[in-house]
């Protein structure tokens, strides 16, 4: 699995596609185990989770243990008040049996009220610097499905990293996350894809979705090529370092398996082939701009 630098961190590198605790969430033990064993064996040192991710904290503690001081280790508090999050905080840390982690993130911001939520004196931003000066986060960053929470975030200077979703459809049918592109790499940020495989909403009744651990449709199994082209693509956008697939195991597999064959850029013929996909989009962008 390739391995690239963060780029305002270069001494720590992190697995293009990490793993995403909705993977583990609402499975046996046993199987979690052996499917974080099996990540840790592909090169995967990139793992992320959050207490919204229905049992995933609890799971991933048991089985990420062994390998706990050579994997990086993100968490997330969707709270914006400060005293919740610092419970939060300290409940994954004991769910997740770790003293710290790697990286401690606002979890989706969903405007900018949201994030000037956070900042507010007394808020959860006060939480997690506290939490950064005294050693039980490395890092801290956000994660977000709104632009303009995303570059408020990153104007303010305080944060490592950003996680937004990054994807062909949202960049070229919406332009969804063009300008975060740029600003984040202006401001030397760690930049992380989600949502890199999306092709937009499901168009489908709800109970009838391909895959339950996905809310928006996707490139599946039954589209590896596509697949493979829309996962390059976003590793391959300005200041992106790493992306985490969906949740659903089987296509988190699969992209695992891309991305140790090949992430270099798309080439021409590529690109034409992605856009051509994409030329009548079947379903409506998953975040319009």
């Amino acid at each position: 699995m390739h391995q690239r630098p963060l780029p305002n961190h270069p001494g720590i590198q992190v697995s293009a596609v990490g793993f995403g605790g909705v993977v583990l969430s609402s499975r046996p033990q046993a199987e979690c185990d052996a499917d974080v064993a099996w990540a840790i064996d592909q090169g995967i040192n990139y793992f992320d989770v959050a207490p919204q991710y229905a049992n995933a904290q609890e799971l991933m503690g048991p089985a990420l243990a062994p390998f706990r001081d050579g994997v990086f280790l993100a968490c997330k508090t969707l709270e914006r008040g400060g005293d919740a999050a610092q419970a939060e905080l300290d409940d994954s840390l004991t769910k997740l049996k770790t003293d710290y982690f790697d990286l401690y993130q606002l979890h989706s911001l969903q405007s900018v009220d949201d994030y000037r939520e956070a900042e507010r004196d007394g808020g959860a931003l006060q939480t997690l610097l506290d939490a950064k000066a005294s050693g039980k986060a490395r890092l801290i960053g956000v994660s977000a499905h709104d632009e303009d929470a995303a570059l408020a975030a990153v104007a303010s200077g305080h944060f490592d990293s950003v996680m937004l979703p990054i994807n062909y459809a949202n960049l070229n049918h919406s332009g969804f996350g063009r300008r975060l592109l740029p600003a984040a790499q202006a401001a030397n940020l760690t930049l992380i894809s989600l949502k890199a495989l999306a092709k937009g909403k499901i168009t489908t009744p709800w109970e009838n979705r391909k895959h339950d651990k996905c809310w928006y449709d996707v490139c599946g199994p039954d589209e590896p090529e596509l697949a493979h082209l829309q996962l390059r693509y976003a590793l391959n956008q300005p200041g992106v370092i790493a992306a985490l697939p969906p949740g659903q195991p089987e296509i988190y597999k699969m992209a695992v398996g891309h991305a140790a064959a090949d992430i270099s850029p798309l080439n021409e013929s590529e690109r034409a082939q992605l856009a051509a996909a994409y030329e009548q989009p079947a379903s409506e962008p998953l975040f319009p701009q």
